[in-house]
C-alpha cells in the first residue's frame, strides 16, 4: 500500500513509520518538525520512504499528492488537554480544520484510519464504564474536537476511528508529558508525587501495541472499515494511585502523597472496555508493568525534561 502518515515524525509515528516499511509498505510522512526531532533519521536509506517536511495544514501541499495515496492516517495533532488549552487557535486549525480539509480533498476510496480518543468519554456512566457504544461527554477542548471529527469520519464509507487509551512507552520522538512517561520520570528523578483526585481511573496502552493496531487494520481493512474500536489494556484500567503504587513496586524509594484540597484540571475519570477490537483478534503484547520497566531504563538518559509537548 501507499500510505500517507501526517505528524509521523511525531511519538506515535516515528514507532508505525518503521513498522510499515519493515512490512513493505509505501510511507510518505508530512511533518513540520515542531519539536526539531530526528526521530526518522535513520529511515533514508529506504526507497519506500519519503519526506515532505511542511505542516499539515497547507492544503496546497496535500492536493498536490493527495491522489497518490491508497491510505491516509492523519497522526498530526496537538494532543490533550493542557497543550490545547495553552494554545486553543492552534489546537482547532490543526485538531479540526485540518482534518476537515483533507477529508474534502479525498476520494471515498482512499482509507482514513484515524486516531481519536477514549477521553472523550470524560467520566463514562454511573458506574465509570465505557464501550463504543458508551454516551460521550468530552470535557476537554481536545477530546470535544476529536468527538466533532469522529462524527464526520464516520460518515465517509471508508474510515476506521481507534479511540486510543492513554499511551505510555519509549519512543524516538520521546514524551515526557503522557501520564505513565511523567509519573515514572518523577519516581526516577524527584522520588516523590502528590496526586489530587488519585482515585480518578483512566486505561493505557503502549505505543508500540498502538502501532501494531493501525498495522492489523491495514492487512484486513475489510474487517475494521466502518467500524470504531477502544484500543487499550483490558488489565490496565487503573487509577492514578494504582500506577504510582505499579511504579513503587519497581521504585520503592518512590513517595506517594495524597491531596485533598487540590483539583486535577483534568476530570477524566472513566473505565473502558477494548473487547470489540479484542474480539477481532488484536491482543496487546506489552503490559504496564513491562512498559513501567522500559521507562525505568530508558529514562535513566534524562536529566531534564524538555521532551513534552508543551515547551
Amino acid at each position: 500500500m501507499n500510505i500517507l502518515i501526517t505528524g509521523g515524525a511525531g511519538y506515535i509515528g516515528s514507532i508505525l513509520t518503521p513498522l510499515l516499511l519493515t512490512s513493505g509498505h509505501r510511507v510518505t510522512v508530512i511533518d513540520n518538525y515542531k519539536y526539531n526531532q530526528s526521530s526518522l533519521s535513520t529511515l533514508f536509506l529506504d526507497k519506500n520512504f519519503s519526506l515532505i517536511k511542511e505542516d499539515c495544514r497547507n492544503i496546497n501541499i496535500l492536493e498536490n499528492i493527495i491522489k497518490e495515496f491508497d491510505i491516509i492516517i492523519p497522526l498530526a495533532a496537538y494532543v490533550g488537554a493542557p497543550l490545547c488549552n495553552k494554545d486553543p487557535w492552534a489546537a482547532s486549525s490543526i485538531n479540526k480544520d485540518s482534518i476537515l480539509s483533507l477529508f474534502k480533498i479525498l476520494s471515498k476510496n482512499q482509507l482514513v484510519i484515524m486516531p481519536t480518543t477514549n477521553s472523550a468519554y470524560g467520566s463514562g456512566n454511573k458506574n465509570n464504564y465505557c464501550d463504543e457504544n458508551s454516551e460521550l461527554n468530552p470535557l476537554s477542548l481536545y477530546a470535544k474536537e476529536k468527538v466533532e471529527i469522529e462524527k464526520i469520519l464516520m460518515e465517509r464509507q471508508n474510515s476506521i476511528s481507534f479511540r486510543l487509551a492513554t499511551v505510555f512507552g519509549m519512543s524516538p520522538r520521546m514524551r515526557l508529558d503522557l501520564l505513565v512517561n511523567d509519573f515514572t520520570f518523577k519516581a526516577l528523578n524527584e522520588k516523590s508525587i502528590v496526586l489530587f483526585e488519585s482515585h480518578f481511573k483512566r486505561n493505557f496502552i503502549h505505543v508500540r501495541d498502538v502501532a501494531a493496531t493501525f498495522k492489523i487494520a491495514i492487512d484486513n481493512p475489510k474487517k475494521f472499515v466502518g467500524e470504531i474500536f477502544n484500543v487499550g489494556l483490558s488489565d490496565a484500567n487503573l487509577s492514578k494511585y494504582e500506577l504510582c503504587e505499579l511504579i513503587k513496586k519497581f521504585l520503592p524509594d518512590f513517595e506517594i502523597y495524597k491531596s485533598n484540597t487540590g483539583k486535577d484540571p483534568d476530570q477524566r475519570n472513566y473505565l473502558v472496555s477494548n473487547e470489540k477490537i479484542e474480539k477481532m483478534g488484536f491482543k496487546p503484547e506489552i503490559s504496564i508493568e513491562d512498559g513501567i520497566k522500559e521507562l525505568i531504563e530508558g529514562l535513566k538518559i534524562f536529566n531534564t525534561k524538555p521532551y513534552t509537548n508543551l515547551h
